[in-house]
């Protein structure tokens, strides 16, 4: 199946991390949400003619997750959930693109503390557009939902109303722009 994208060139298409943007939300105490955020370290997508044979990887920074808590953020860096100090990065590696009732679907693996598993990213293309300066580029945002416990982030607190501190389910969000490379 090929299909066309109003605006697609192909070629390698490198992200902007000043324009990029990975986010989180987890469930506190079972009332709330907490969320934030991680820097991307690099990402690239090399795109032939066929935008469902693209390929994605990418790696973002764990060490600088950001929930505007500084004690929080220390604690999410320790062993007790991302053990930055042996694991300092998550990454993902595409293994499919496809199109379900309309929506597109990167299908690939994400490594998170060591631990691969699969999931799948709904992704909707922000469009392509010439900047200032004359780089091509593209924007799109990405969503998927996890299981933190499947990554070996498993650390929790029973409260004493019932529940825990911390859900299992993560969503994930990606706002990401990249430029296609000469």
């Amino acid at each position: 199946m090929t299909i066309e994208i109003p605006g697609y060139r192909p070629g390698t298409w490198v992200l902007d991390p000043a324009h990029s943007e990975v986010t989180f939300s987890v469930r506190h105490m079972m009332i709330s949400k907490v969320r934030g955020t991680f820097g991307v370290k690099s990402a690239t997508l090399v795109a032939p003619e066929n935008p469902l044979d693209a390929k994605v990887e990418a790696n973002v920074d764990v060490t600088s997750i950001n929930t505007q808590d500084e004690g929080r953020d220390a604690h999410l860096r320790s062993a007790d959930f991302f053990d930055v100090e042996n694991h300092p990065s998550m990454e993902f590696v595409s293994t499919g693109t496809r199109v379900e009732n309309g929506d597109f679907i990167v299908d690939g693996d994400l490594t998170i503390r060591g631990i691969t598993k699969p999931v799948s990213f709904e992704f909707e293309f922000g469009g392509f557009g010439q900047d200032p300066y004359g780089n091509y580029k593209a924007g799109a945002s990405a969503k998927t939902v996890i299981n933190r416990e499947d990554f070996g982030l498993t650390w929790n607190a029973a409260l004493e109303t019932g529940g825990v501190l911390v859900g299992k389910e993560i969503t994930i969000g990606l706002d990401l722009q990249g430029a296609l490379q000469a």
